[in-house]
């Protein structure tokens, strides 16, 4: 798919989108997006599991300079690819390292548009394995017809079970959705 119109122009609205546009393109004119997809993901679940790099990628008061400095460390301790790690020198410089997350979501939005795969979002109470991560995969596909890409969040909230958003539809297959319903039922 181009950049105009369409399901991507949808995906690259705003500023997070436009800022994952434009590394789709120079990852697709390097023949690069696996390798970058594969670097923006070990991104994603660092901000996720550190609490100083999310703090960094916040933080107003860290100079340009600093920011540049501290994320071309961060790149090369996670082995992040070259044209990734160009492009967080770029946010740090701009000061756009705030919109990280946004800009990883809306570039694998735009890389699986541009594959024609659809993204499940899934939420299980513990870190599904790669097993199951495959039987998930294969399920949704045969129910969509297409491949699809699973993203994953882990909430202990839920109880057990899934919650699988794939486009409009949601699948709530959660213990605490299933609990409160009984409950409701109880009450008459």
């Amino acid at each position: 798919m181009e950049n105009s119109g369409g399901i991507q122009g949808n995906i690259t609205a705003g500023l997070a989108g436009r800022y994952a546009s434009a590394l789709f393109d120079l990852a697709r004119e390097s023949d690069a997006i696996d390798s970058v997809r594969q670097s923006l993901a070990t991104l994603k679940a660092g901000l996720a599991e550190s609490a100083d790099l999310a703090a960094l990628t916040q933080s107003p008061v860290v100079g340009r300079a600093d920011a540049a400095k501290a994320v071309a460390a961060v790149a090369k301790s996670l082995g992040l690819d070259s044209l990734t790690t160009k492009f967080l020198g770029v946010l740090a410089e701009n000061r756009r390292l705030a919109d990280l997350g946004g800009m990883i979501d809306a570039f694998d939005a735009i890389v699986s548009a541009h594959r024609g795969e659809v993204t499940a979002k899934v939420t299980s109470a513990h870190p599904l394995s790669a097993e199951q991560l495959k039987a998930l995969a294969a399920n949704l596909k045969t129910r969509v017809g297409r491949d699809v890409q699973i993203a994953t969040t882990v909430d202990p909230a839920i109880l057990g079970g899934l919650v699988v958003q794939l486009g409009s539809q949601l699948i709530d297959g959660s213990i605490r959705t299933r609990l409160n319903s009984f409950a409701q039922a109880m009450k008459g």
